[in-house]
């Protein structure tokens, strides 16, 4: 029977992990050479990255054309599997540049860690005692930066809260750092560190998690655009039309968590494809973009708000805390996030949020657009048919006379594409 209990997986050569997977899998010598294939990436680079490496996983990489943000133009990289992502961003793009494009604001570099004291025998009396002591607090996790700053950043404030939970109270105090480039879980985990034993001392209490928190409400980014209802209008819908129609579709999914979680889904893909591709960590941001779209409100909410405005054109707006940064993580060491960073052209990882957010405006507006004329469907079944096609084997032109045949018939289904190819090599031969 195969067994999965490897000791010192990390420990064995490069070569000697692969025959383990080789052997476990009945992997061909040819999937063993794809799973090894490192891309732009170096063995050596991958191995410091994440532990047990037997290779790289690759993802398609496009260029969002015609994004003009406060008046400066961008091509902007995305990283992302699922087809006309980057074709509806660029198509949205080019819409807003009628009216200017978008107009960006944030809130600056700000996270917030956190540490949990319970066994507090006067939780509100414990609040007020950390209060006391801000001044000091500041000072010790300052100490563990100097050169964040020397930058400008560091430990800026402090809350606390007094938290109610199924294990009773708990008093919770929230290190507010200015994290300027950088993402900051690192600086912000470390000065969470240094304070715990002082909380403890002061309040009698034990510190248990110490931590930053992903719901970044004090790192939003803004995004705002102007789509003209003449620009917008589609070959079987009016601009007014689509005006409308946009405006029931947010409704809808303002009212509805269950269109919500789709609708603000269709963002996250703008959102991600930017993040990946500039080596950030996409997992903190989608953690932090769905909690603050339920926090804000009270409820599963909308990360876009939309509206007409007296010229009867349709006014986009989006508010999300974005996490990104220009220094550590994979944005310093992978070479094609280095790349991508340096295409962009930005120089604080404010810009690069507000890009980012604007990316994910834009590509909300595709949705919403589509939704409200054709349907979603038709904008991916021409490059979700082509896929289908390769996956049953056709090769070189044969692509895309399946791919038309199957969105001709509007049944883009692997049995029906194998039958197409079938039928088309019978007649050639």
């Amino acid at each position: 029977m195969k067994s999965s209990d490897v000791s010192g997986f990390y420990k064995k050569s490069p070569e000697d992990r692969w025959q383990t997977i080789r052997g476990f899998g009945e992997l061909t010598d040819a999937e063993v050479d794809t799973i090894r294939n490192t891309g732009a990436l170096k063995f050596e680079q991958v191995d410091r990255m994440i532990e047990n490496v037997v290779g790289t996983m690759p993802i398609p990489l496009g260029i969002a054309v015609n994004f003009r943000i406060n008046g400066r133009d961008y091509l902007v990289p995305m990283a992302i599997e699922e087809p006309s992502v980057v074709a509806a961003a660029s198509n949205s793009a080019k819409m807003a540049r009628d009216r200017g494009g978008f107009a960006t604001s944030s809130t600056g570099p700000i996270m917030i860690g956190q540490i949990q004291l319970v066994g507090v025998p006067d939780p509100h009396g414990a609040r007020m005692t950390i209060l006391a002591h801000r001044d000091e607090i500041l000072s010790l996790a300052n100490e563990k930066d100097p050169m964040l700053v020397k930058l400008g950043g560091g430990a800026k404030d402090v809350e606390v809260r007094v938290l109610e939970t199924n294990r009773g109270p708990m008093v919770v105090t929230h290190l507010l750092v200015d994290c300027r480039d950088a993402m900051g879980a690192n600086a912000v985990n470390t000065m969470a560190e240094a304070v715990a034993p002082q909380l403890e001392k002061w309040t009698g209490g034990r510190v248990y998690l110490r931590i930053i928190s992903n719901l970044a409400v004090r790192r939003l980014v803004r995004a705002r655009a102007v789509f003209s209802k003449d620009a917008i209008r589609s070959e079987n819908a009016s601009g007014e039309d689509v005006v409308e129609g946009v405006l029931e579709a947010y409704a809808f999914a303002e009212a509805d968590p269950f269109r919500c979680a789709t609708h603000n889904k269709g963002i996250m893909n703008g959102i991600d494809a930017v993040v990946v591709a500039t080596g950030n960590d996409w997992r903190a941001i989608e953690a932090g973009a769905h909690a603050y779209a339920a926090w804000k409100s009270g409820g599963y909410r909308s990360l876009t708000a939309w509206e007409k405005d007296a010229n009867g054109d349709l006014v986009g707006t989006i508010e999300v805390p974005l996490a990104v940064g220009l220094v550590g993580g994979a944005t310093a060491v992978h070479p094609t996030a280095k790349a991508n960073v340096r295409l962009l052209g930005v120089k604080t990882a404010q810009e690069l949020g507000e890009i980012i957010a604007s990316v994910g405006l834009a590509q909300n507006f595709a949705a919403l657009r589509a939704l409200a004329t054709e349907g979603i469907q038709r904008g991916h079944m021409s490059l979700h048919a082509r896929n289908i096609a390769a996956t049953v084997g056709a090769t070189g032109d044969e692509v895309e006379q399946v791919a038309q045949l199957l969105v001709k018939e509007r049944k883009v289904r692997m049995d029906r594409a194998k039958e197409i190819l079938d039928e088309m090599r019978k007649k050639r031969h």
